[in-house]
């Protein structure tokens, strides 16, 4: 949606030495408007009073439709604009020890079909990010996870989550908190196209 406004996939801004976030925003003007967004430096989620250097990346991340400890078992996140492919998916978190694997998949559903845009750079680790914390929360043995990004047609899986453990319980936590946190934080956007047009989702701030 900011992309639109401002009629560019990037843009430059001169700031002050020693600028904050702050001043980033105030910057962008009317390109900013009133529309809800967080900043990311560098690929970080960053506050208001993050120093801005010279050179850095900074990203609008408007509200997404989405120190933890390393997991041993295998993470795999991708954004990816193929079609996805949930039963290579189960078998990637395959392990002797799992007594469950748990997938899901999100289609779309009631328009011609969605289309996905991500800030893949960010997104990517961002789900890596959430799943590790995952296994390490629940005890998965596994888990993996893999959004679309360009048009996805109805009935069409645009993002898919699996999930082995030892029991059932664990690997059903682990797969629910994975897709309920890669909904709300990962920078991925979708646009509703029928025949009525076209219509951006609204979303929520990570």
């Amino acid at each position: 949606m900011l992309r639109e406004r401002a009629g560019s996939e990037s843009l430059e801004i001169d700031l002050d030495e020693g600028a904050t976030v702050a001043d980033a925003v105030r910057a962008l003007g009317p390109v900013a408007g009133e529309m809800p967004f967080r900043v990311a430096v560098n690929r970080e989620y960053a506050n208001d009073s993050t120093p801005i250097a010279e050179g850095d990346e900074l990203a609008a991340i408007p509200p997404v439709s989405g120190g933890a400890p390393e997991s041993t078992g295998v993470v795999r996140a991708k954004v990816r604009a193929e079609p996805l492919d949930l039963d290579a998916l189960s078998r990637s978190v395959g392990d002797p020890a799992a007594g469950a694997i748990v997938t899901f998949q999100g289609v779309t559903r009631e328009v011609d079909s969605l289309s996905y845009e991500a800030y893949a750079e960010m997104a990517e680790p961002t789900i890596e990010a959430i799943l590790r914390e995952c296994a390490a929360r629940h005890g998965l043995q596994a888990i993996a996870a893999e959004h679309r990004i360009g048009e996805v047609a109805l009935g069409e899986p645009s993002v898919i989550v699996a999930a082995s453990a030892a029991h059932r319980g664990e690997a059903f936590a682990g797969a629910r908190e994975a897709i309920d946190r890669i909904k709300a934080e990962a920078p991925i956007w979708k646009k509703e196209i029928s025949d009525g047009g076209e219509r951006w989702v609204e979303g929520i701030l990570p």
